[in-house]
């Protein structure tokens, strides 16, 4: 049970954050990973030192990507208590950062995108093809709301809410468009979450249904390489996707090594 002083402090860090126009989702995982600190320490959050830190990282058996994040909630937490003089020294400042390890595209088989599409129910079926056909992240699949739907001459687009509060528009299947056009006004897939599903409910009911190893991100990986496969463009493929970066995209992209291997043997005559 969290003390009264790890709640108002992670309340009064989450206003902070609120002022500064952080996401609702982001400031969800932020309070989840202070109040996880928060049971695993005998002491308040102002008299944790860089040693007990450590020692409590060091405990964990998180994915780099979690640890990332969860180094990342906790220095802007001892940032903002620096800001209001709760603490002198930030016991983040301690802690190694964590080295992203090198990425490789892992694209979900069709065969799994398909087995999954049949067990699905047509709620699930929807969640699905957003992320294979339309490679959307499954925080952007849960927040999907039909006022999103956009109609011209061409057919129907999508507005996505992605990452950091940005938005992009990305162009539909006509089948999937339809679906959507044809769905009760209102979020597609309603919660408790804002009126929507939260992402990590999205993410576990996708799991559930993708067989073997596959999640829900590979899905989107499927689409990245299909997509750069059709068109040879990674331009488009990043907007598509709405990654900041095109390195980021690439990660996405399988490497053609029997393409690169013809290419190299014409070169040579």
């Amino acid at each position: 049970m969290l003390t009264k002083e790890w709640s108002e402090a992670i309340e009064g860090f989450l206003a902070h954050e609120r002022a500064g126009g952080k996401r609702t989702d982001t400031n969800r995982a932020r309070r989840e990973h202070l109040q996880h600190l928060a049971r695993r320490v005998n002491v308040g959050p102002w008299g944790v030192s860089a040693d007990l830190l450590l020692d409590y990282l060091a405990a964990q058996e998180w994915a780099v990507e979690t640890r990332r994040g969860r180094r990342t909630s906790l220095a802007r937490f001892y940032d903002w208590g620096a800001y209001r003089g709760l603490v002198t020294v930030n016991p983040v400042e301690s802690v190694p950062k964590v080295k992203m390890r090198e990425a490789h595209a892992r694209p979900a088989p069709d065969r799994a995108y398909h087995e999954a599409l049949m067990a699905a129910r047509p709620r699930e079926k929807l969640m699905l093809r957003l992320a294979a056909e339309v490679g959307m992240r499954r925080a952007e699949v849960a927040q999907v709301h039909t006022k999103d739907l956009i109609e011209d001459m061409v057919g129907h687009s999508l507005i996505v809410h992605g990452k950091g509060g940005k938005t992009r528009i990305v162009p539909l299947p006509v089948s999937l468009g339809r679906a959507i056009q044809h769905a009760e006004p209102g979020y597609l897939f309603p919660g408790r979450v804002d009126g929507h599903l939260s992402a990590r409910y999205v993410g576990k009911m996708l799991a559930a249904l993708i067989p073997d190893h596959w999640t829900m991100h590979t899905l989107r990986h499927r689409f990245a390489a299909k997509l750069f496969a059709l068109t040879s463009d990674v331009l488009m493929v990043q907007e598509t996707l709405g990654h900041a970066s095109v390195s980021t995209t690439r990660l996405y992209i399988p490497r053609d090594g029997e393409r690169a291997r013809a290419a190299i043997n014409e070169l040579a005559g």
